[in-house]
């Protein structure tokens, strides 16, 4: 299911599959006119609009020549305008956006409208016959054929006003942040609880019992993109056994090194082989089960804009805003807890994301990247304080005051005026105001 999943997300990224449909489609709707005015009344068409089906074969055959010719060369343009796109987009920014242009629908459709026209002039030009053939023109096929040449042209319209658009540092920041936003509904939708008790304590209270962890090492090289709890929890239980994750998803793993662990029990060949297929490994991650993948790529946008070379500080105050969307968004759900069990039996330690991670990921390369910014520290600390208005639990407010404890010590580092070290200051009494007054309530 994993494998057939990932496929699936490949198909849907690429830039081919999508085009390929249209081509075919337009292929179809060229065989479908050409055979529908073999049917109907061609000859009575023809008397009555003589303007609109009266061509003939060299006329008609011109006509469709020049439009396939004309779509074969605005598509070549059009993937050349996307590669550069592209280009400027990985270097402006960071390469893993890449993905999200190629993911692009508009893109994809435009690509495919293009090819798919030119498909479709090519079937009717088979069908055209004239001189000692018998004269043939499918009057009804090249109209249609003209009339796309007109979709074209607000196709081409649109493309250029879309790739002007996605380009620009507010759109990819948008874009980049509401497919995170979407993942973290997907993978988070409940609303969060006051934690029982702390998740390290009760791991080391339910693992003091077992004397030895039996390895079982990962078959692939990448980075981990889905797990399937279902299939760790059934293997647990059919063997009787408590199951560790040594590594989640999004982490790093090499062929041979340990990707989780059974306790004190050696696992067959067989079902070896099933733990390992409950991984999806790729090349690179995805926000299919990494919602923290998205916060990576706002965070590297926001040090490509806070680098020496660039110094776009208006890009960085809006990667910290969408951060700051997100984390909102996290703040109010639940994380998966960190045990399965069958009944009252422990059966898997999962290895998930928490919400310190996701802050962390969020704030600690930015606020060192910026720490002689004044602009960025202050926008940090706005963030933390709406974060603060609505952290209902304690170990939330703990993870917020720690990051606005070390922006304060960031800025009395590195922040040269005494009046930038008096603002930074002021903002952060103000957010330990709001989390004094969040953990009275």
């Amino acid at each position: 299911m994993l494998k057939l999943r990932a496929m699936a997300d490949r198909l849907r990224a690429g830039l081919w599959f999508l085009p390929t449909l249209i081509v075919l489609g337009f292929t179809i709707l060229a065989a479908v006119m050409i055979e529908f005015e073999q049917v109907g009344d061609r000859d009575h068409l023809i008397a009555r609009f003589p303007r609109l089906f009266g061509a003939g074969a060299d006329a008609s055959r011109g006509l469709l020549s020049t439009i396939a010719g004309s779509m074969i060369t605005v598509a070549g343009v059009s993937f050349s305008i996307t590669v550069v796109a592209l280009a400027l987009a990985a270097s402006q920014y960071t390469s893993r956006i890449v993905g999200n242009f190629m993911r692009d629908r508009a893109n994809q459709a435009v690509l495919g409208v293009f090819l798919g026209i030119f498909a479709y002039c090519l079937v009717v030009l088979r069908t055209i016959r004239s001189g000692d053939d018998k004269l043939y023109v499918p009057s009804l096929a090249v109209l249609v054929g003209m009339l796309l040449t007109f979709v074209a042209i607000g196709f081409l319209i649109f493309f250029i006003h879309h790739i002007a658009a996605s380009i620009q540092a507010a759109n990819i920041v948008a874009l980049t942040s509401a497919e995170t936003v979407l993942a973290v509904d997907r993978l988070f939708p409940a609303a969060v609880g006051e934690p029982v008790e702390n998740d390290h304590q009760q791991l080391q209270r339910l693992t003091a019992t077992i004397e030895r962890w039996h390895v079982v090492p990962a078959v692939e090289t990448g980075y981990i993109q889905d797990v399937d709890p279902e299939m760790l929890l059934t293997v647990a239980r059919e063997t009787e056994t408590v199951l560790r994750m040594d590594r989640g998803i999004g982490d790093f793993v090499i062929a041979g090194s340990p990707l989780l662990a059974a306790a004190d029990r050696a696992l067959s060949d067989q079902d070896v082989a099933r733990l390992c297929t409950a991984y999806g490994i790729g090349k690179q991650r995805t926000l299919r089960q990494d919602a923290a993948y998205g916060v990576r790529q706002l965070v590297d946008m926001a040090l490509r804009a806070l680098s020496p070379g660039i110094n776009d500080t208006t890009t960085a105050i809006h990667c910290i805003d969408y951060l700051g969307a997100i984390l909102a968004r996290l703040i109010e759900r639940q994380m998966e807890p960190p045990f399965r069990s069958d009944g009252a039996a422990l059966r898997v330690i999962t290895r998930g994301a928490t919400f310190e991670k996701f802050v962390d990921e969020a704030f600690d390369q930015i606020r060192h990247s910026g720490s002689d910014n004044v602009v960025v520290l202050m926008r940090m600390l706005g963030v933390l304080s709406v974060l603060s208005e609505r952290a209902e639990t304690r170990p939330r407010r703990e993870t917020l005051a720690r990051h606005v404890e070390r922006i304060a010590a960031a800025g009395e580092k590195h922040l040269d005026t005494v009046f930038e070290g008096e603002r930074l200051r002021d903002a952060v009494a103000a957010v330990y105001t709001t989390l004094k007054s969040t953990n009275e309530n």
